[in-house]
């Protein structure tokens, strides 16, 4: 952050703005409440929200912004839960669901090109129409946009196999404080010329410019796939067979975990198919052709030998009645209180139990549960707390919580975060090194030199 943002707009900054973007400007404070806050329920104080419905828009816009000083907070769907959309200080929101185009599907390149503002599951379904893949899957990729997952590096249920939101990015075109349009990589799947400027901008969240269209790799779509969900007595055993899964050269799509407090919200908040002897489950699924898909499907199968129950679903309609619990173990967390701190931590993956087992100790100290759930295939780990926020003394218990799970990660040889990013909940000074640390401001002055990007987040 550098020097003294705006605090307040005159009457002329209002016409600049209403000029500028017509119906797509607000300063209602009953619309600017909406855009204060994020999926992490943390608030700010909005200003002014615009929507840009084009990059000459979003250059002027930023030419003014970086002339008066103004913090500009850009924001995608408001899914982040680590409220990498909330403003730190006061400032302008750019909401980029005015540009939300798919521009173009091709075949032949195996590419999608898009606006930031696209929803992820509806350019996943257009692109199936047309036999293609994009695998980045979120699992709320129902309300993400696609250029909230690219600032943020979004993972996924997928990732085991088909890697993260990273590894889609061919180019993508942005607007940088002061109002230049840069563009970066295109539409080749190999390019090795000059510094993959583009791909720094994956997982930048909203630090360097607002990315404004998004050149994005498909693959064929797979013509089948199955999933299985397993229960045993313990998240030790399920990890012990989820090993041995792998060590048969097994790769799944997806393999998820669940722990014991997950099962006792889940049973709290609904129906549940699994004996009161499971205590923990895997979900698994594999995917490929029509004829390997049965083949991968039993050799998995005979590796989940030592399951007390399973329950198999082949194709998308069977499949998704199993992962439709996994789904809910958002919503029911709320059974533990109206309040919610989530981490989304990563680990080695061999060191998920002790890692899991450890969070729950500390949060045992603190008084609190702690719901573990996420993608085992790479260390991802969603370890929620809820608490009562008016009750004083849960809140702080659960911020001691927070940061006290934030270092067992670390001594685990892991990261604060896997998928949500840094938003303005971690102390990512904790991970970085000091001279590391000072090197991503550098550069990050390189592309913000006043500073007016989300400050106050990422890192």
């Amino acid at each position: 952050m550098t020097g003294e943002f705006l605090t307040s707009l005159t009457p002329e900054h209002k016409k600049f703005l209403v000029n500028l973007f017509k119906d797509g400007v607000s300063f209602d404070p009953k619309v600017l409440r909406v855009y204060a806050s994020d999926a992490s329920l943390l608030t700010g104080t909005v200003l002014a929200m615009v929507r840009p419905e084009s990059a000459g828009q979003l250059c002027e816009f930023m030419r003014w912004a970086d002339a008066e000083h103004v913090a500009v907070h850009p924001r995608g769907r408001g899914t982040s839960l680590s409220g990498g959309c909330v403003p730190t200080v006061r400032g302008i929101v750019v909401s980029m669901l005015g540009m939300d185009k798919i521009i173009e599907i091709n075949k032949e390149d195996f590419v999608a090109v898009v606006e930031p503002g696209v929803n992820t599951a509806l350019l996943q379904a257009e692109c199936e129409k047309l036999g293609m893949f994009y695998p980045p899957d979120p699992a709320s990729g129902k309300a993400t946009s696609v250029g909230g997952n690219v600032i943020t590096c979004a993972g996924g249920l997928r990732a085991v196999k088909y890697g993260v939101t990273r590894d889609y990015v061919l180019g993508l075109e942005a607007v940088l404080p002061g109002g230049e349009l840069v563009k970066f990589g295109g539409r080749s799947h190999k390019d090795v010329i000059g510094l993959d400027l583009g791909r720094l901008f994956v997982g930048s969240e909203g630090t360097l410019g607002i990315v404004t269209r998004l050149i994005l790799k498909l693959l064929p779509r797979p013509e089948a796939s199955a999933s299985v969900l397993v229960g045993y007595p313990s998240l030790d055993a399920a990890l012990a067979s989820m090993g041995k899964v792998f060590a048969a050269g097994i790769l799944p799509c997806a393999v998820e975990f669940m722990n014991e407090t997950v099962l006792e919200i889940l049973a709290r908040t609904g129906d549940v198919p699994w004996p009161d002897s499971v205590k923990s489950l895997l979900l698994f699924q594999v995917d490929g052709s029509k004829e390997t898909v049965p083949l991968e499907n039993a050799r998995l199968a005979n590796q989940l030998d030592d399951a007390l129950w399973r329950m198999e679903g082949v194709g998308k309609q069977e499949e998704d009645k199993l992962w439709a619990y996994r789904r809910r173990v958002s919503a029911a967390s709320y059974v533990l209180g109206p309040d919610r701190i989530g981490g989304d931590m990563a680990v080695p993956r061999g060191s998920i139990l002790k890692a899991v087992r450890k969070f729950e100790e500390i949060a045992a100290s603190n008084g609190k549960r702690l719901i573990a759930f996420g993608h085992a295939g790479d260390g991802n780990i969603h370890a929620n707390l809820h608490y009562d926020a008016s009750d004083a003394d849960d809140a702080r218990r659960t911020q001691k919580t927070h940061h006290e799970l934030d270092a067992a990660a670390l001594e685990c040889g892991g990261s604060l975060s896997g998928e949500h990013g840094g938003g303005c909940l971690k102390e990512v000074g904790k991970q970085l090194g000091q001279k590391e640390h000072a090197l991503m401001l550098r550069v990050r002055r390189v592309f913000d030199p006043s500073g007016i990007l989300n400050p106050g987040k990422g890192y």
